[in-house]
């Protein structure tokens, strides 16, 4: 059995972590959230040499209630300045979320954000994953 991923942003991020889920057999991408227009991402996944069906779903919160039973676990690839401190505590309403926050100076406003709503939603946040040494 795999765990179903999802990734929560598709640029380059987007892209790495999920040539990074293929290396891995116990896991298994089976969408992608993302700003962009779905029929973009389906053609910058063939680009990129990934031929594997993926579900595209909208990057917003109806998408996220809506889907929330399909992913084990959001992968959130979106930036720490201005993405993560709203995705983040968003998406962990609904999933079990990792994300690479690395404004030090934040890490605790965004760390009460994301538990309070990681707790409501009874799901688990893990933030900061992936810092540079």
């Amino acid at each position: 059995m795999s765990i179903r991923v999802g990734i929560y942003g598709y640029g380059n991020v987007g892209k790495g972590t999920e040539a990074a889920i293929n290396q891995n057999p116990d896991l298994e991408l089976v969408a992608i959230f993302s700003r962009r227009d779905a029929a973009s991402v389906i053609d910058a996944r063939k680009k990129a040499g990934f031929a594997t069906p993926v579900a595209v779903w909208p990057a917003d919160e109806d998408s996220l209630k809506a889907h929330a039973n399909a992913v084990d676990v959001l992968l959130l690839c979106g930036g720490s300045a201005t993405d993560l401190p709203i995705q983040t505590p968003l998406c962990a309403r609904y999933y079990n979320v990792v994300d690479s926050f690395d404004t030090h100076p934040h890490i605790n406003e965004h760390f009460e954000k994301t538990d309070e709503a990681a707790k409501a939603g009874g799901k688990i946040a893990v933030i900061s994953a992936g810092w540079d040494p």
